[in-house]
């Protein structure tokens, strides 16, 4: 224990044992639910907007016989349950859905939706990544003194210090450096190389033959990146110090526009695009619009069901909440069935 405690690593190798190990934080009994709220445990809005996205998609590609619908790190499943349920009978009956996650299968899962480690290839349908590639880990890297970035080495517990220049560890995460997060010369500017998770997106999109891909993600765009970084830690339900021993989350917003600009590169692929969550789900059908007061005296149980309904898509298509977070959104083959907003 004390040897493993005392080694120095980079922050993707630490962060991918401390998540995906075989004591890592996501094969923990209670799942991301029980410690973090996400838009698919926010509302079951937000399964009905993926059931009527994916329903596009079957109109987009012309009814085909089969359906596919492919939930990347899925968590428990809750999304693609939630999806089967909202789906009306005849596209549900074409419908193949697949959980895409590490953990063991939970035994309550609905029977139709098959449990895997990784995504079919030749999906027609929709494959939808909900909180996925802020845990693709990845490297950290910090200015020294003399305005070079080094690689942020990490121990168990949590502690940091510089290692060797990124330009000597990597030639490839030097160039995404270089061209998707340059970091001026003052000491102590943080960044982190998502290069990994433009490989993840690029692997993902490429297990669509025809339908649609998206990623749904806190993130941030050239130009605007923080300065000291985003790294972070979730546990219980709170903002923590990410510490890489498997006791709590280690999240970093994602360079969509890169994971973007780098799937498209893949030949016969159209542009992806991004748009904020809120522009996602209106077009979806998820408005936040209160109910008419006269619905109070008419049906009074309708009328408190549809203010519920109003006040949880209102948090999902919330200002400074989970409407800033970003849909990368990527037509194979197929048109893009929301291409209105």
């Amino acid at each position: 224990m004390c040897e493993v405690t005392e080694e120095w690593r980079g922050w993707r190798v630490a962060a991918e044992e401390a998540l995906y190990g075989p004591e890592g934080f996501y094969r923990r009994p209670e799942g991301p639910a029980g410690h973090f709220r996400t838009s698919v445990h926010a509302s079951p809005l937000f399964a009905g907007a993926v059931a009527r996205l994916l329903c596009r998609v079957d109109e987009a590609l012309g009814r085909p016989g089969t359906l596919d619908f492919v939930d990347m790190a899925a968590g428990r499943g809750e999304l693609a349950a939630g999806v089967l349920r909202a789906l009306p009978d005849e596209v549900a009956a074409r419908t193949r859905a697949y959980a895409v996650e590490f953990a063991d299968r939970p035994e309550s899962l609905d029977g139709r939706i098959e449990w895997r480690p990784e995504p079919p290839r030749g999906i027609t349908g929709l494959l939808f990544a909900n909180e996925w590639l802020d845990n693709v880990p990845l490297d950290v890297v910090e200015t020294d003194a003399a305005g070079v970035p080094r690689l942020v080495l990490v121990r168990r517990d949590g502690s940091e210090r510089l290692g060797a220049p990124v330009a000597e560890v990597s030639d490839a995460d030097a160039r995404w450096l270089e061209e998707w997060w340059p970091l001026g010369g003052e000491e102590g500017l943080r960044a982190e190389i998502g290069l990994p998770r433009d490989e993840a997106w690029a692997s993902a999109v490429a297990c669509v033959e025809r339908g649609l891909a998206v990623a749904v993600d806190y993130g941030h765009m050239a130009g605007t990146r923080p300065p000291f970084g985003t790294l972070t830690g979730f546990c219980a339900g709170r903002e923590t110090a990410p510490v890489p021993d498997g006791t709590c989350d280690i999240t970093a917003h994602v360079a969509l526009d890169s994971c973007a600009a780098y799937a498209g590169r893949a030949p016969a692929l159209p542009g992806a695009r991004l748009l904020r969550q809120r522009d996602a789900l209106r077009a979806l059908g998820v408005t936040g619009a209160r109910p008419p007061l006269a619905l109070a005296s008419t049906d009074p149980a309708g009328y408190v069901r549809a203010l519920a309904g109003a006040g949880e898509a209102a948090e999902l298509t919330a200002e400074g909440g989970l409407g800033d977070f970003w849909w990368l959104v990527q037509p194979v083959g197929a048109a893009d069935p929301i291409a209105e907003v």
